[in-house]
């Protein structure tokens, strides 16, 4: 199992974020995690990058114990955020954000292979290579951040939120850009409050309520679940 989560519980203060969670992530697999505003999702994925701590709970990657590393440490294990908002450096190009995503990269063959596999992905980044990241649209920002998480080198790509903003039919071209990108081998965990987005591009799933999972299991059961259509879906 590439990861797992076991048991994982955080509080902010004294209030209390999520409770109890447990997924998994399969190598080579999709996997969205749906939930209302204040359900927790965002909260896994930042327990998940080393951004806030643990109440209790473990957390392990290709069968090795990460909790408590650093950011950094737990980059250089193979797992990226993109995170909510995109998180740009707005003055900088386009090229400097990508090329920030390689910070902790030594292989500049490798890195400069992923920058041009990241143009092929997204051709409106090359094209805009020199335009100072702050002047392009909700889309292209959005294809930057995930171009400077690929900079990355993934094993695990954990997205936070990305459809947010965006137009419906920005929206669909992203879910095929999620998929291009799984197909690619990078692992995939996304966080999405735009449930046809997440059901749609997904293997498996989770919904949350107020901390907790509530359903889990592969996407059919997560469509048909009757959590997800009263909650989600208008049935």
């Amino acid at each position: 199992m590439l990861l797992e989560l076991e048991g994982i519980t955080v509080h902010y203060g004294k209030s209390l974020a999520i409770q109890e969670i447990s997924l998994k992530v399969a190598e080579g697999t999709i996997v969205s995690i749906i939930g209302a505003n204040g359900s927790g999702k965002s909260t896994i994925l930042r327990a998940l990058a080393g951004l806030t701590p643990l109440t209790s709970g473990e957390i392990r990657f290709q069968g090795r114990k990460i909790t408590g590393m650093t950011t950094t440490d737990i980059v250089r294990q193979g797992i990226v955020l993109v995170p909510e908002g995109r998180q740009l450096f707005p003055f900088l190009s386009v090229l400097s954000n990508l090329r920030l995503g390689a910070t902790l990269r030594k292989d500049k063959e490798g890195m400069e292979r992923d920058l041009e596999a990241v143009y092929h992905l997204f051709p409106r980044l090359r094209e805009r290579s020199a335009q100072k990241a702050g002047t392009l649209s909700g889309g292209e920002q959005q294809m930057l951040a995930i171009g400077r998480g690929l900079m990355a080198n993934p094993t695990l790509l954990c997205m936070d939120e990305p459809s947010l903003g965006l137009a419906p039919i920005v929206i669909d071209q992203l879910g095929e850009v999620i998929k291009d990108i799984n197909k690619r081998g990078v692992s995939v965990l996304l966080v999405e409050q735009n449930v046809h987005l997440a059901l749609g591009v997904a293997s498996s799933g989770y919904a949350l309520q107020v901390g907790r999972v509530v359903l889990e299991g592969d996407i059919e059961t997560v469509k048909s679940s009757e959590i997800v259509k009263r909650a989600y879906l208008g049935g």
